[in-house]
């Protein structure tokens, strides 16, 4: 009977300890993210999208608020793709799309607004003063200024100026691209104008804080010469951003057309879920869009970028060309992304 009793006492005990020893386990792990802040982001531009961002999360701050300054500082930035300098639509408009995520699954967007510098800041207050994700148009703007936002007239970089010039004397819509220097003459050109500026058009940026929090974000000015009213997947949850706190957290660009036919980066976090690495989840979410039609693939270009909960980073495209741009204790770097087709 002493020893029936023992064995069920010691039974009893072994299963207390296990909750014990796995929570024992779980914040060692989050000790471990805590030691490793990082922010990642599209194009080469993002060396000072993340400059802006490492303020935040160096000082232990939100990644939240780290995504919300990187955007901001590029935001400010006169140049071809982000911001009230960016492209204009075919009618000569400037309008700007956004989105944002948190580490709750909280999300905020706006889409074909004009004449607001800070799309992703509007798009943060959608998201923590409305039961709305999304805000469009006009309706975008005066949420905007209600929220003590102010009306800025859009002036374009010398680039978007000069090459929207340059597509009014033909006013070609088709996507037309030399894959082997990597340049094109319309707007789904994978990297650079004819003039040889860049059309680098989205900026998306992820960030993992001290506190191994996930947030995200992106923000742009949309495809160059786009029909007025057109919204790519930069203000789309699910395609040009998705953020599970769990898992990890993508964002993409390039044509969002392609990028939303396949809920695109939700796709890589869920290739994540399953285990796979970041770069290879951004590789199979490329493989979809070529799969899909491998034709039209060979004229357009997209790029995914994705980070996991430990802090490992990816990317895949489908032409040469795409880069992304990371930044942590020990990592200030400009990063060529593997792509599948050309040379």
């Amino acid at each position: 009977m002493a020893n029936k009793l023992d064995r069920r006492k010691f039974l009893q005990l072994s299963a207390l300890s296990t909750p014990l020893l796995l929570s024992k386990k779980a914040i060692a792990k989050q000790i471990t993210y805590s030691n490793s802040p990082i922010v990642i982001s599209t194009w080469d531009s993002g060396m000072e999208v993340n400059a802006a961002a490492w303020k935040i999360l160096s000082a232990k701050g939100r990644a939240l608020d780290a995504i919300e300054a990187g955007a901001n500082q590029i935001e400010d930035t006169i140049n071809c793709c982000v911001g009230l300098g960016g492209n204009p639509d075919r009618d000569g408009i400037v309008t700007l799309d956004a989105c944002i995520m948190d580490e709750n699954s909280n999300c905020g967007a706006v889409a074909g607004m004009e004449q607001i510098k800070h799309p992703i800041s509007v798009a943060r207050k959608v998201m923590e003063n409305t039961p709305h994700v999304l805000l469009v148009g006009n309706g975008a703007q005066q949420f905007a200024i209600e929220n003590g936002f102010t009306k800025e007239p859009a002036k374009l970089s010398q680039s978007a100026e000069n090459t929207y010039k340059e597509w009014l004397k033909k006013t070609d819509y088709k996507p037309q691209i030399n894959i082997e220097n990597n340049k094109g003459n319309g707007p789904f050109a994978p990297n650079f104008f004819p003039d040889g500026t860049p059309n680098h058009d989205t900026m998306g940026l992820l960030a993992k804080d001290s506190q191994g929090n996930l947030s995200g974000g992106v923000t742009t000015s949309g495809m160059a010469f786009k029909l007025h009213g057109r919204v790519g997947d930069s203000a789309g949850i699910g395609a040009g951003l998705f953020v599970d706190n769990e898992v990890g957290a993508a964002t993409s660009s390039g044509v969002g057309e392609e990028v939303i036919r396949t809920c695109g980066t939700h796709l890589v976090v869920e290739l994540m879920r399953q285990g796979l690495s970041p770069e290879k989840a951004c590789k199979k979410a490329v493989e979809r869009i070529i799969k899909i039609n491998p034709e039209r693939a060979k004229t357009l270009q997209v790029g995914y970028l994705a980070i996991n909960k430990n802090g490992e980073y990816g990317a895949y495209a489908i032409q040469k060309g795409f880069v992304f741009s990371v930044k942590t204790n020990d990592e200030n770097k400009i990063h060529e992304s593997k792509f599948i087709l050309g040379a």
